[in-house]
């Protein structure tokens, strides 16, 4: 008989999660219950030996939880994130740094083009080049009605989720290397948009575009582009989108498996994506979405 770590239906949190709100970007020591990245149960396998890796929001949530793996198969980590994240970043660097890998941490705002630029150079010189980049800083905000959509809120998703991605990735491309991997955080918002994230989904759809395209360029140098499109994740994003009780309550209910996922339950997907193991990957959006359908 199945126990619960091989159902999927409860090997997380099955309950819905209480009420709380959070200003963005949220923070991990605010959300409750705390997320599960993997800490107590990811095991590296050596996948990753030697690589380089640039994750942007690796400070918490998803981008912790990849930078866990990527360290404890081999990586070095360089992880961008806003300033006011710094304890976080400095807690995901502590599991990198024991994990024996190097870690560095790149305070800033992906939306400053100057700035989105440079975490390309600075792990370069930091690790002595670049062979993973994982797209993943994103800002969403939830929206009574299209009417009610601003402009301020609006740019601040275009411009981190589109603008950043653009940036940071035109100040690596031209220097990667046969092997390099570039993987974008995108989301099944891609595909099934809800009115409520009507920006935010903009945004994930064209960032498959941008993989899309991208990944026709790139592999006839040998380098490969793909997305990972996460359904429900229980992540710090969550409480600082501005949902109500009712809606955290019932967060992840809606999907075949029942439940919310958890950013340790992703973190095997962005490995595969940069390993040898997925050499005929590219132009590809892998679904994490507890069974809903891209």
């Amino acid at each position: 008989m199945a126990d619960s770590t091989s159902d999927p239906r409860h090997a997380h949190r099955e309950d819905g999660f209480p009420a709380q709100q959070q200003d963005q970007p949220g923070l991990t020591d605010r959300t409750t219950p705390t997320p599960d990245h993997g800490e107590e149960s990811y095991v590296g396998h050596g996948r990753l030996e030697g690589r380089r890796a640039l994750i942007t929001g690796g400070d918490s949530g998803i981008g912790r939880a990849v930078a866990i793996a990527f360290a404890r198969e081999g990586a070095d980590v360089a992880i961008a994130h806003m300033p006011e994240e710094q304890a976080d970043a400095d807690a995901t660097l502590a599991l990198v740094r024991e994990a024996g890998r190097q870690g560095l941490s790149l305070a800033g705002d992906v939306r400053d083009e100057t700035f989105a630029t440079d975490i390309v150079a600075q792990t370069r010189s930091e690790f002595g080049g670049l062979d993973v980049l994982v797209l993943n800083a994103a800002y969403q905000h939830d929206i009574d009605g299209f009417e009610t959509l601003s402009t301020e809120r609006m740019r601040r998703v275009f411009d981190t989720n589109l603008a950043g991605l653009v940036f940071t990735a035109r100040a690596a491309y031209p220097d990667l290397e046969p092997g390099a991997s570039i993987i974008v955080t995108s989301s099944i918002q891609s595909s099934q948009p809800s009115p409520g994230l009507i920006d935010y989904a903009m945004t994930k759809a064209a960032q498959v575009a941008f993989v899309t395209a991208l990944a026709e360029e790139a592999g006839p140098r040998g380098i490969r582009v793909n997305a990972v499109a996460p359904g429900p994740i229980w992540t710090p994003l969550i409480p600082a989108t501005g949902w109500d009780a009712e809606r955290l309550a019932t967060f992840g209910a809606d999907t075949p498996l029942g439940r919310a996922g958890q950013p340790a339950e992703l973190a095997g997907t962005y490995v595969h994506l940069a390993s040898t193991e997925s050499s005929y990957v590219t132009g590809a959006v892998i679904a994490v979405t507890g069974g809903k359908a891209l």
